[in-house]
């Protein structure tokens, strides 16, 4: 193994981390957005018809029109970050209409102590990475051939991870249903 490979793999490596913190942070934020319950409400009932006879297909295919866009050279860390934002605020706003579901839970939690919500983080942290990669060699002028191969496995990866992700989702969903617990839809 070549040193520079190794310098290119510590440095994919580290770039992934620092996405995977930039979009954890964004998240959070999002959660702690103030949203009065007239806006609740409204982005509840978008969400209920969004989400309304979803199975854990559909849950992949949602997830995976949103991480694809990531991907894109620049484009895709903004797209990933305001993703971040939003789920964050889709959180804040289930407290608001249903505070006897998620009143209790960090939203943090949501992230790092589901399977689901690891296989997503992971999933987008790689597409948001990959794009500030792909920006930051166009800007550098180098060719981008030598990124295809990398893009593509990594894009299979992400498909992966939210397959197996939306098929855990959708299971934990119908546990929790059947258990009373909730009659709310997946997040």
């Amino acid at each position: 193994m070549s040193k520079k490979y190794c310098v290119v793999n510590k440095i994919r490596i580290i770039t992934f981390f620092v996405f995977l913190g930039l979009f954890t942070t964004v998240y959070q934020l999002g959660s702690m957005s103030t949203v009065s319950q007239e806006d609740a409400s409204a982005f509840m009932e978008e969400f209920e018809e969004l989400v309304l006879d979803i199975d854990a297909f559909g849950i992949f295919t949602h997830n995976l029109t949103i991480a694809l866009p990531m991907f894109i050279p620049g484009f895709g860390v903004g797209w990933g970050l305001f993703a971040a934002w939003s789920t964050g605020f889709a959180f804040a706003s289930i407290v608001v209409t249903a505070p006897e579901i998620l009143a209790e839970v960090h939203p943090l939690s949501i992230l790092f102590f589901t399977p689901f919500g690891l296989m997503e983080l992971v999933a987008y942290s790689l597409g948001i990475s990959r794009s500030f990669i792909l920006i930051k060699a166009i800007i550098k002028k180098i060719s981008l051939t030598q990124f295809v191969k990398p893009t593509l496995i990594e894009i299979g990866i992400t498909a992966g991870l939210l397959l197996a992700g939306g098929y855990i989702e959708f299971y934990m969903i119908e546990l929790a249903q059947e258990a009373g617990l909730t009659d709310m839809p997946e997040l």
